[in-house]
């Protein structure tokens, strides 16, 4: 009986990736990629879109020596940047470990900035789904409004969808209404049809994000995979009408880097995605560049 009701859930994800092309050339994926950036990027290098992709960022501090102190400085400095720049949008939102969420939500007086923590045994994802939903619970509990998880990707590459999908389900579930962001660590999973593959099975599970990468794992976000992860995106909306949101993160460390994923989900999913509410950037280096960019000198201000 056990076993037949296995096979039965292991059908219902192969059915539901069954309804999208996920059979994808990798040479292909890099070749269209390669296309968008070399067509399209330098149009988007504009003041205007640096200003927008400053208000699609997740400030993130993920250290190991992170304290309390120094998480409350860097909120801090997000409070004291409408003083300073009155006419530019602040930061989507402030990201940090669950055990930071407390500090941030008290200390934060902008209303607009998200209190994003990452959570789910974060970056392995590799504890007891008991301790994932624990950490979720607590992290919402004391104010996060976010919250970021890494699939299980053993489960992923050992063709476990169900234990992997049941994970997201469950933490969804805590979250209710607020933003669950599902990081694939697409540098894991290598190819492009993994990418395609874990993208329907996050969204199909509840994601209301789907994010490349942890930062703690080389390769971290490429184009080729926020090419992948858009197209399928694109097509997970054709088919359910629901718009889930896309966020690179890991190893943006340039302008020129951010403007080329603005620029591919500009093209693969187009307009209605350029908004923080459906793109986001997770980084802590870029803010700086991007500010001396639109102000016209170098600034340290975070």
């Amino acid at each position: 009986m056990e076993h037949y009701h296995e096979t039965e859930a292991t059908n219902k994800y192969n059915d539901a990736l069954a309804l999208y092309t996920t059979a994808l050339s990798d040479d292909e994926v890099k070749a269209k990629t390669a296309r968008i950036i070399e067509k399209f990027v330098d149009e988007n290098d504009t003041e205007a879109v640096k200003k927008f992709l400053f208000s699609c960022i997740d400030l993130t501090t993920l250290k190991t020596e992170d304290s309390e102190e120094s998480v409350l400085k860097f909120t801090e400095r997000v409070n004291d940047f409408e003083d300073q720049y009155p006419d530019l949008k602040n930061v989507a939102a402030i990201c940090v470990y669950p055990c930071f969420a407390k500090i941030v939500s008290q200390s934060l007086e902008v209303e607009e900035v998200a209190v994003a923590c990452v959570s789910g045994g974060f970056p392995s994802s590799q504890t007891f789904t008991e301790v994932k939903v624990a950490e979720t619970a607590l992290a919402l509990a004391d104010g996060a409004t976010e919250i970021d998880i890494v699939i299980p990707v053993g489960k992923f590459l050992s063709g476990d969808y169900e234990g992997m999908c049941d994970e997201i389900e469950e933490i969804k579930s805590i979250c209710g209404e607020r933003h669950l962001k599902v990081i694939l660590e697409t540098g894991a999973l290598k190819s492009a049809e993994n990418i395609m593959k874990a993208s329907i099975l996050a969204m199909y599970s509840g994601a209301d994000f789907i994010k490349t990468s942890t930062g703690k794992q080389e390769p971290a976000a490429t184009p080729e995979a926020a090419y992948v992860m858009c197209r399928a995106i694109k097509a997970y909306y054709e088919k359910t009408g629901r718009k889930i949101g896309f966020k690179p993160a890991g190893g943006i460390n340039t302008v020129y880097d951010a403007l080329i994923y603005y620029t591919i989900v500009k093209e693969v999913l187009g307009e209605e995605w350029l908004t923080n509410e459906l793109f986001r950037i997770g980084t802590s280096r870029l803010a700086n560049l991007l500010l001396s960019e639109i102000v016209g000198e170098e600034v340290k201000f975070f």
